[in-house]
C-alpha cells in the first residue's frame, strides 16, 4: 500500500494506495471536520484545489448526524460526494480537549457532549465501529492524548493505556472488515505514538505499537503546549524506531515551517485546521510571507493575493475586492480565503515532492525560509 519512490536525506517521496485512490506523499490532508471544509468549500472545490486526502472527525460525526445515518446513506464518501481517500481520526484528541467533562478508565472514556451535555461513552471498539460505519479508507486507533507538560507517571500510564487500546482496535477492525455489510472492507488502521516530549517513553511506546504491523503510524500528542524545538527534537528521536516501509503521520501539525522541518525528519502525512482557520480571518499564505488582507493599504490594490499563485482566487479576484468582502462581512470572503490557503498548502506539498525527487531539498528549504516565511515584504 505504501511505496517509497525516492529519498533525499531522511525526506521521503512516496505513494500511498487506498480503495478510493492513490495519494502522492508527502501529503497535506485537508480537514473537513463534519464532512465539509469550514468556509463554504465543497468536495468538488477540493478537487480543484489539489486535495488528495480529506480528513473528517469521528467524534463530531458521531454527534451529528450520527454514524448510523451516514452508514445508511452509503458511507462518508457518498454522503459528502468525495470519491478520493478519506482519513477519520479516532476522536481521542477531541475528548482530550474536553478535559473538564471526561473520565478515563481502562474500558474507555466517558464524557459530556459539547453540544447538549448528554453523557457519552466511547471505547476503542466504539471508535472502530463509528469509523467503520463512516467507511473511511484510513481509521485512526483510539488513543489518549495528554497535555504538555504533565506528570511523568500520568504520561507513562496514558501511553500504556494507548498501547493496550491499540490491540483492541486491531481486533475489532478485523471483525468489522470481515462483515458482509462492511461499508469499506479495505479500511486500514494507523496506530498513534504517544509519550509527550519524553524521548525514552516515545521510543518505548513506538516499539510497542510497531509490533502490530499496521498500515501506518502517527506521532500524536504534539502541538499541545510544547515549543517548536521540542516538537522537532521529539520527531528526530522517535523516527528511527518507526517502520521505514510505512507512512509516518504527524497529527495536527501545522504551520508551513512545521511541515518543511518535519518532512526533513522523515514525516509523510500532515493535517491542520490552520490554513482554513486563518483564511476565514483574512490571513493569506503566499510565496512572499503572510498577508493580512484587512489592512487598509489593500483598499485599492488591484493585484491578486499572490502574483505567483495559480489558484482560482488569485486568477479571478483582486486584493481590493477580497478586502471589501471581509470588511462587509460577506460569506464569500471566508470561502475565498480558505480556498487560497488550501491551494497554497497543497502546492507547498507539490514543491516539497519535486524537491525530494530532484535531490534538492536543502536548496528548497533555504529558498522557502528566504521567501515564504517573510513576515513583511515591500510587495505587500
Amino acid at each position: 500500500m505504501f511505496e517509497i519512490l525516492k529519498t533525499d536525506g531522511k525526506a521521503r517521496r512516496g505513494r500511498f494506495t487506498t480503495p478510493h485512490g492513490t495519494a502522492e506523499t508527502p501529503v497535506f490532508m485537508n480537514v473537513g471536520t463534519l464532512g465539509a471544509i469550514k468556509g463554504a468549500v465543497a468536495a468538488e472545490d477540493l478537487k480543484q484545489l489539489g486535495c488528495q486526502i480529506e480528513l473528517s472527525n469521528t467524534y463530531h460525526l458521531h454527534l451529528r448526524p450520527g454514524e448510523n445515518v451516514v452508514r445508511e446513506l452509503g458511507g462518508l464518501h457518498r454522503f459528502m460526494n468525495w470519491d478520493g481517500p478519506i482519513l477519520t481520526d479516532s476522536g481521542g484528541f477531541q475528548i482530550f480537549s474536553l478535559a473538564k467533562l471526561r473520565k478515563i478508565t481502562e474500558e474507555g472514556v466517558t464524557f459530556r457532549s459539547h453540544i447538549d451535555g448528554a453523557k457519552i461513552s466511547m471505547s476503542p471498539e466504539d471508535s472502530m465501529f463509528i469509523q467503520s460505519s463512516l467507511g473511511s479508507d484510513i481509521a485512526m486507533a483510539f488513543d489518549e492524548c495528554v497535555e504538555i507538560p504533565s506528570p511523568a507517571e500520568y504520561m507513562r500510564a496514558a501511553a500504556g493505556r494507548t498501547a493496550r487500546w491499540l490491540g483492541r482496535c486491531v481486533d475489532e477492525l478485523e471483525k468489522l472488515n470481515s462483515r458482509s455489510d462492511a461499508v469499506n472492507p479495505g479500511q486500514v488502521l494507523f496506530g498513534i505514538n504517544q509519550g509527550g516530549i519524553d524521548h525514552g517513553l516515545r521510543i518505548e511506546h513506538m516499539q510497542q505499537i510497531a509490533r502490530f504491523d499496521l498500515a501506518g503510524y502517527a506521532i500524536g500528542g504534539l502541538a499541545v503546549g510544547e515549543t517548536a524545538r521540542e516538537m522537532y527534537d521529539t520527531i528526530t528521536a522517535v523516527e528511527p524506531y518507526m517502520p521505514a516501509d510505512r507512512p509516518r503521520y504527524l497529527m495536527g501539525v501545522g504551520t508551513p515551517e512545521n511541515i518543511v522541518e518535519a518532512v526533513e525528519r522523515g514525516v509523510d502525512f500532515f493535517d491542520c485546521v490552520m490554513p482554513a482557520r486563518n483564511g476565514r480571518h483574512g490571513k493569506f499564505y503566499t510565496r512572499r510571507g503572510v498577508l493580512n488582507i484587512k489592512n487598509e493599504k489593500y483598499e485599492r490594490d488591484e493585484r491578486p493575493i499572490d502574483e505567483e499563485c495559480g489558484c482560482p482566487v488569485c486568477r479571478s479576484h483582486t486584493r481590493a475586492y477580497i478586502r471589501h468582502l471581509f470588511k462587509a462581512g460577506e460569506m464569500l470572503a471566508m470561502r475565498l480565503g480558505v480556498m487560497h490557503n488550501l491551494w497554497y498548502y497543497n502546492e507547498l506539498m507539490c514543491r516539497i515532492r519535486n524537491a525530494i525527487e530532484n535531490d534538492s531539498y536543502a536548496e528548497f528549504k533555504a529558498d522557502f525560509y528566504k521567501n515564504d516565511c517573510l513576515k513583511t515584504n515591500h510587495l505587500h
